[in-house]
């Protein structure tokens, strides 16, 4: 690990407990960089650190509510300890659930909510950590495949998903000069705790069994399968790298194909 494509750099991913983000870390930490774990249980956070150093990396766990401001700008500095740096920065910190358009003011508050998560908390880590993030740095939003295309019933999740994109190209532009990227990685159907709950009331709302739903769920893509966190974590550790110093402002969609520009 320590010669690996990141090593020397620090990372901090957020959401970084479980499913995606936990696939993440393990991988930046695989690839050398010391891994600051966000998470908002310490319990969560911690599990991951030692997953890390039991394979012989460096990690720190990070308490970061990415819906708490305060809890955002200590997170973040203290993510940066102790040479007040945060190379790489992965917002992965997200939620799902619908948000019926037809809804009573239930559904507002469903809207509040994964919008004040999934963007504006991207949006509050993205602040805060600017200050820290040298020149050349890297930073890697997750968005959706949803946020490149519309899904009834899920109004909100979309809206989240799409304005990351837009976030995305926005602060691509606003960096550029120092030399700091900022990509999205799109994610189709993957198969994590949120991914399982997503795919499940899918298949509810067409009255199929659990098994059909995930059979309905892999059929969405040509390639035919569910994702697993691993595959997302590659693709975030790639744009992470140096070989992508020159890829900026892009929506990469993994998806087995369900999406084709």
């Amino acid at each position: 690990m320590a010669d690996g494509r990141l090593a020397g750099k620090t990372a901090l991913v957020t959401g970084a407990g479980r499913g995606i983000g936990r696939a993440i870390a393990l991988r930046l930490a695989e690839e050398g960089a010391h891994l600051a774990v966000g998470a908002r249980k310490e319990s969560d956070g911690a599990a991951v650190v030692a997953e890390i150093r039991n394979a012989g990396g460096s990690a720190s766990a990070v308490l970061l509510d990415v819906v708490d401001a305060a809890s955002v700008a200590t997170g973040v500095e203290r993510a940066a300890r102790p040479d007040r740096r945060i190379d790489i920065l992965v917002n992965n910190a997200g939620i799902g659930g619908p948000s019926p358009f037809d809804g009573d003011e239930r559904s507002d508050e469903a809207w509040q909510r994964i919008l004040d998560v999934n963007l504006t908390g991207t949006w509050r880590v993205c602040r805060a950590a600017r200050p820290f993030l040298p020149d050349g740095g890297r930073i890697v939003n997750l968005s959706s495949v949803t946020g490149r295309f519309g899904v009834a019933g899920m109004a909100a999740y979309s809206a989240s998903k799409h304005g990351i994109i837009g976030l995305t190209r926005t602060l691509a532009l606003e960096l550029a000069p120092r030399k700091i990227t900022v990509n999205a990685v799109c994610p189709g159907w993957v198969d994590t705790e949120m991914g399982r709950s997503g795919i499940v009331l899918m298949g509810k709302t067409m009255q199929k069994s659990v098994e059909e739903a995930f059979q309905l769920a892999a059929r969405m893509a040509p390639l035919g399968e569910v994702l697993s966190p691993p595959e997302v974590a590659g693709l975030v550790a790639y744009l992470a790298s140096p070989e992508a110093k020159n890829i900026t402002g892009q929506a990469l969609v993994i998806d087995g194909g369900q999406v084709m520009p």
